[in-house]
């Protein structure tokens, strides 16, 4: 039977190595992977081809496993700017002495061993390995049987890297996409000090219900825009377009539009053109569909109650009235994750009292959902959006990579 016993075992063995890293000597690792990606360009394109070929375009997916030029070299500069950031290890948080002479002091240390499960999400293999580097934590990338190709290359070139400078390979692991492995890294409670999920709402659940090892969940995404009455419907117009078709298929794309009855025909003229181009379909509700089947809009379906509270990671979105902000704010609190949430309004006491009361990761006032990401913050690469609100909420990103120990002086002191 197949085991991922000897791979725990060496990433157990691997925390020696990393711990033991300078500062110096983990920028010099993240300089490597970043040099070797733009070196190796077209064979991780065509590796990412064999990925491709084997999943239909049209599907949701696709999107997320392509990579391009322009996207390898993006991940190579944000390797780059993950090798820039403030190293997080080593940072004395409490320091102080008590009566009796012990000197006590609190300091950040890496986690440990960290374990990652993830789908057709290439580039997560490359944030998710730079981050646990420049934290001095070793990790263990368990991406989806869709993307093999992609990360089998990506994981081999960051394992060269290692090798080149004489380091332990398992710093850094891909674990075999078999789903009757999944089991054994959650009860790893002896070897992995962590794990994240990152993907479906159904991969999250299945992690958080079948893990023994601690779990810090990166959650899915279903976002709203509020647009009040008192809003300038050409900035709303234009906030709703970019968050729904920048990049449709990522968590913080928006998904449904919640408009005050009073601008709602006004709001939809304006949103009608900008929207056809990108072919979106359009979910609306019983009172606004008339308003988009009068201006003849190619992409018009009637919404059912399930396309409220609906990820649609498409292009694709549910649109209804809401009467004011009151109203919003139950539908928010009813269907949202928690991931980011957005209004676009020109009544300072609006937004004041939106920012305040909607339960989520990231409040937006008059700007699009789509800034929620750990290199938009100046974060630099990201794991993922944690909707939670243990230990990490946001994006989950070098500065959450750590935990705390106390380290105690003493000269004979006894109690």
């Amino acid at each position: 039977m197949a085991s991922i016993q000897t791979q725990l075992e060496a990433a157990q063995k691997a925390k020696k190595v990393i711990n033991a890293l300078t500062v110096a000597e983990k920028q010099a690792i993240l300089i490597g992977i970043s040099e070797t990606l733009l070196e190796n360009i077209e064979s991780i394109i065509v590796e990412n081809k064999k990925d491709l070929d084997r999943m239909d375009p049209a599907d949701s997916k696709y999107d997320r496993l392509l990579l391009t030029k322009e996207r390898i070299i993006g991940l190579s500069n944000s390797v780059l700017d993950v090798a820039n950031l403030p190293d997080p290890i080593g940072i004395t948080l409490v320091s102080k002495v008590l009566p009796n002479g012990l000197q006590i002091e609190k300091k950040s240390v890496a986690l440990g061993v960290v374990g990652v499960i993830y789908e057709a999400r290439p580039n997560v293999t490359i944030d998710v390995a730079a981050l646990c580097i420049q934290s001095g934590n070793v990790c263990l990338l368990r991406g989806g049987s869709d993307a093999i190709y992609t990360n089998t290359c990506l994981v081999s070139l960051i394992q060269n890297v290692l090798a080149s400078q004489g380091l332990d390979v398992n710093l850094v692991q891909l674990l075999p996409t078999d789903r009757g492995l999944v089991y054994d890294l959650l009860t790893a409670t002896q070897y992995v000090d962590i794990i994240i999920p990152r993907g479906s709402q159904s991969l999250i659940d299945f992690v958080r219900e079948n893990a023994k090892v601690p779990v810090i969940e990166t959650g899915a995404g279903v976002c709203h825009t509020y647009v009040d009455k008192t809003a300038d419907l050409d900035k709303a117009v234009a906030i709703v377009v970019n968050a729904k078709t920048s990049r449709p298929s990522v968590c913080n794309a928006l998904d449904t539009i919640l408009v005050d009855k009073e601008v709602a025909e006004a709001f939809v003229q304006k949103l009608v053109t900008p929207l056809i181009p990108f072919d979106v379909e359009v979910f609306a509700s019983e009172e606004l569909y008339p308003a988009f089947e009068q201006l003849n809009y190619p992409y018009l379906v009637k919404a059912s109650q399930e396309d409220f509270g609906r990820e649609f990671l498409d292009f694709k979105c549910s649109i209804k009235t809401v009467d004011g902000l009151a109203e919003a704010l139950d539908h928010i609190d009813i269907y949202s994750s928690k991931h980011s949430e957005c209004i676009v309004s020109q009544d300072e006491q609006n937004i004041n009292i939106f920012l305040q009361a909607v339960d989520a990761a990231a409040v937006y006032a008059n700007a699009s959902t789509r800034f929620t990401d750990g290199g938009e913050f100046g974060l630099g690469a990201e794991i993922g959006i944690s909707t939670q609100k243990l230990h990490a909420r946001g994006p989950f990103a070098l500065e959450k990579l750590v935990t705390e120990k106390w380290y105690i002086r003493g000269d004979g002191q006894i109690r």
